[in-house]
């Protein structure tokens, strides 16, 4: 499949992994930003993440590598090296070699936390360091909310488009079957974007039970933002509430990862149950619908907007500093 954005992958932190799917020990291949890398986890239970290849004669770590204590071991010749790329161990070697002695890294090792029950990784084309951070998300960090629920989804897209969907109001009418196009109020602080949402739902009693006379009503609430390209998440609140973390990762510039991580209040009715679990299920459609369009349509680098599409013209603008050299990186870079 073509990329017709003809876009590069934007810089961002993005997600390689849930934290439950890396147990200690576990060596994994995975191929992100049109890279191979290896993610292992110590058996001090720390998530690494680095370049796939041995620079001794090049096997992948991904495919037969084991975790040896803090580092990793190459299954060629069973060098090891540590979560930060340097060469711990050359285990039939009477001295180090000199281009990997001395305690600096020869394999590149990504930026790497777990946060969220997700472990993340910071990507930029020319592998600068970091220039903003993880959000740290509470309900996913409470006991008081439930285990989380996931989806899962790869697909042909570019990482924008997909975004852009968001900020598309009109497509929620002719797509999704939605009644009216969504108002919103939006705001774009830095890395990061919000937009605040407001709809009437049926009033639910203490019993569980809906108001079936129409004419009870209460304010639903929606709150969605990103940090960055990879790191999205939506509160849904009033009625009822339920939280939905969204992550999006550029396989290459023409293929993407979306995961949605759900969790709810461990404490809600009956009634409130029953419309958490709608919306989670209408979320997930919601993507079913969409993809299709996404996999066959062109990108616009100039499209032809209405008065009613929603601020995409805006979205883009503030996208747009998350490739190399856009303003963001520039801005970051001299504050």
């Amino acid at each position: 499949m073509e990329n017709t954005a003809q876009l590069p992958i934007p810089f961002g932190w993005y997600c390689v992994s849930l934290s439950r799917d890396l147990q200690p020990g576990d060596v994994k291949p995975v191929r992100y930003f049109d890279r191979e890398m290896v993610m292992f986890r110590t058996e001090s239970g720390e998530a690494k993440v680095l370049d796939a290849y041995c620079p001794h004669l090049g096997a992948h770590l991904g495919h037969g590598g084991k975790v040896k204590g803090d580092n990793i071991a190459c299954p060629f010749h069973a060098w090891e090296f540590s979560g930060e790329g340097v060469c711990k161990n050359v285990p039939y070697a009477r001295n180090m070699p000199p281009k990997v002695a001395g305690g600096n890294p020869c394999i590149y090792a990504y930026p790497t936390v777990e946060k969220n029950q997700a472990v993340w990784v910071w990507y930029h084309p020319d592998n600068i360091a970091p220039l903003f951070e993880v959000e740290e998300l509470a309900e996913l960090n409470s006991d008081d909310w439930t285990d989380i629920s996931t989806y899962e989804w790869t697909f042909h897209s570019h990482i924008q488009e997909t975004a852009e969907n968001g900020c598309d109001a009109a497509h929620f009418m002719y797509v999704h079957g939605n009644q009216d196009v969504p108002k919103g109020e939006v705001k774009h602080e830095g890395f990061q974007r919000h937009a605040h949402f407001v709809s009437k739902a049926p009033e639910i009693f203490e019993d569980g039970t809906f108001d079936t006379t129409g004419t009870l009503f209460r304010d639903s609430f929606l709150d969605t933002s990103s940090n960055g390209p990879g790191q999205t998440w939506q509160r849904f609140s009033g009625v009822f509430e339920t939280f939905m973390m969204g992550t999006v990762t550029p396989i290459d510039a023409k293929t993407v990862h979306l995961r949605f991580v759900f969790t709810q209040p461990k404490d809600m009715n009956a009634g409130q149950e029953i419309m958490s679990q709608a919306v989670i299920s209408n979320v997930a459609l919601q993507v079913q619908q969409d993809m299709p369009i996404w996999e066959n349509k062109v990108y616009r680098p100039q499209p032809v907007l209405c008065d009613g599409d929603g601020p995409i013209a805006q979205f883009r603008k503030w996208f747009s500093q998350f490739y190399a050299g856009g303003s963001g990186d520039k801005d970051s870079k001299a504050a």
